[in-house]
């Protein structure tokens, strides 16, 4: 699957579960069981531990599209990609993370939140442009108004993103958004409350 591919399943998806948590054991048991819920796509994020060994894990089922987070620097980068992720995210602009990606075939996501900022991601080779902190900077309407001045940018709104609000940022012109704590809650995971992590997953499939 080419990135032309690769962006249209995640914008066919609509929706890219964060996962963040302090261990890797709670971060294979939230994909578990969102992938019981029918999600197929995950970004793992490096904050957690050994993230790149749960990236190979999880990218060896050929079902499961899985990406890294939060990748901050090329050589990171390359461990991700050479463990499997099709798509790497920077919640902040670095060109640097282009080269290891188009040597992979993989999908860059770069951060930004104002049209400098955007145009700086374009140009150090975003192929979607995240923008991070979403909801803090005005949320939809945020999205919308960046939208208008880019006709044709795949946006990927993250931070504060959940089910209530998801539809509002894919009508404000977001490809598809980034949903972290709304889906991925530690506590629940903690407490093995599998019903409330799959009754939110649900509610945006």
């Amino acid at each position: 699957m080419d990135v032309t591919g690769l962006i249209a399943r995640l914008r066919t998806a609509r929706v890219v579960p964060v996962v963040r948590t302090r261990s890797a054991a709670h971060a294979a048991i939230a994909v578990g069981w969102l992938r019981e819920a029918g999600m197929r796509i995950f970004e793992i994020t490096m904050t957690i531990p050994d993230a790149p060994a749960l990236i190979r894990d999880l990218a060896s089922d050929p079902d499961l599209l899985v990406g890294a987070g939060t990748v901050p620097d090329t050589a990171t980068a390359r461990r991700c990609l050479e463990a499997g992720a099709r798509f790497v995210v920077a919640p902040w602009v670095d060109a640097t993370l282009s080269a290891p990606c188009r040597a992979a075939g993989a999908a860059l996501m770069l951060g930004a939140l104002t049209p400098t900022e955007v145009r700086a991601a374009l140009a150090g080779g975003a192929d979607v442009v995240k923008i991070f902190p979403a909801s803090s900077v005005g949320g939809p309407a945020h999205v919308k108004a960046l939208a208008s001045v880019f006709p044709g940018v795949a946006f990927c709104p993250t931070g504060g993103v959940e089910p209530g609000n998801m539809a509002a940022f894919l009508a404000a012109g977001a490809a598809f958004v980034g949903m972290g704590g709304a889906l991925v809650d530690e506590k629940s995971i903690a407490a093995g409350d599998r019903a409330a992590i799959q009754a939110a997953a649900r509610a945006v499939l």
